[in-house]
């Protein structure tokens, strides 16, 4: 085991890791059930480590671009628990679901009322709420990921907005149940498109290290201004320790020990409070919809680093 201290820095780490992924077999299944994501080959891997002061490093395709998917819940939590505070508990819970992040199962008998805010569910009652308080939740979303990354050319992959919307059935039922509860404000195909397009948001893994940076320094952006309290900080890292990486967040709270969030595009980001923020893609999924090399890659950086919140 290679323990840092605060002088080392992260790139041989990286690179052992890199070296290591591409040595294994195995590596899932691209998303197929959208299908502007079937075709990405599942051996394609990168990842990238922000300091706190924005210093990065990066291996493999650490700089290409790919679809944020459900990675964007995170910012979109960030966002609306800024704006509201704990009124927004009241709408969503903060509980493991145990089922499929899109099962419509416990919505009934919880009376509306999504477990989380990363099951599809909770994400979209978050999208909603934020898009009421801002009129346009994915563009307020772009610009904090713009802002925060440095990268003025994120943009939405309309292509893949596309996709989702035209095989979106599963959350189209999820929100008309939970609106039937008075759990959503907006109307459905308003909200559903703005779900979309936060989720098609397309940023590499340098932009994402950069832009969850926010968590790693406590609750301050990149400007050195607040965005959420310390206490926030705290509550959204503690969520995505509990519920990022779906019903296997047990697991990967037991391999890799930090906050983490995934998406099904393969990207996976993670926190080290006090210290620095991660990103890790690559395509290929295992059945609980978490990048195989992804989750097997933070586990090495963990392993190698001895850096958890354990």
């Amino acid at each position: 085991m290679v323990i840092m201290s605060p002088s080392l820095n992260f790139q041989p780490v990286l690179e052992r890791i890199a070296e290591e992924m591409d040595k294994t077999p195995g590596r899932g299944r691209a998303a197929d059930y959208i299908p502007a994501l079937a075709a990405r080959d599942p051996r394609r891997f990168g990842m990238a480590v922000a300091e706190l002061d924005g210093t990065v490093y990066g291996v493999g395709e650490w700089r290409q671009p790919f679809s944020t998917q459900s990675i964007t819940k995170v910012f979109t939590l960030a966002l609306n628990l800024a704006r509201e505070g704990d009124e927004l508990w009241e709408h969503v819970g903060r509980e493991p679901s145990g089922n499929p992040f899109n099962s419509l199962v416990q919505l009934e008998y919880e009376n509306g009322i999504p477990r989380n805010p990363f099951i599809n569910a909770g994400a979209l009652v978050v999208t909603d709420r934020l898009h009421t308080r801002t009129g346009d939740a994915a563009g307020t979303l772009l610009d904090f990921l713009r802002a925060e990354s440095g990268n003025a050319d994120l943009t939405f992959d309309k292509e893949v907005a596309a996709s989702e919307t035209a095989h979106g059935d599963r959350n189209a039922a999820l929100a008309h149940f939970m609106a039937s509860y008075g759990n959503i404000d907006n109307p459905v195909p308003a909200l559903l498109e703005q779900y979309f397009r936060q989720c098609s948001i397309e940023a590499s893994c340098a932009d994402l290290a950069l832009a969850t940076g926010f968590l790693a320094r406590h609750g301050i952006r990149a400007d050195g201004t607040r965005l959420l309290t310390r206490s926030q900080a705290k509550q959204v890292n503690a969520v995505m320790l509990t519920c990022g990486t779906y019903d296997a967040a047990g697991d990967f709270a037991y391999r890799v020990g930090l906050p983490g969030k995934s998406g099904v595009g393969g990207g996976i980001i993670a926190v080290v409070p006090g210290r620095c923020t991660l990103c890790v893609w690559s395509p290929g999924l295992d059945e609980r919809g978490n990048s195989v090399a992804g989750v097997a890659a933070l586990d090495r950086f963990t392993t190698l680093t001895g850096l958890s919140v354990f």
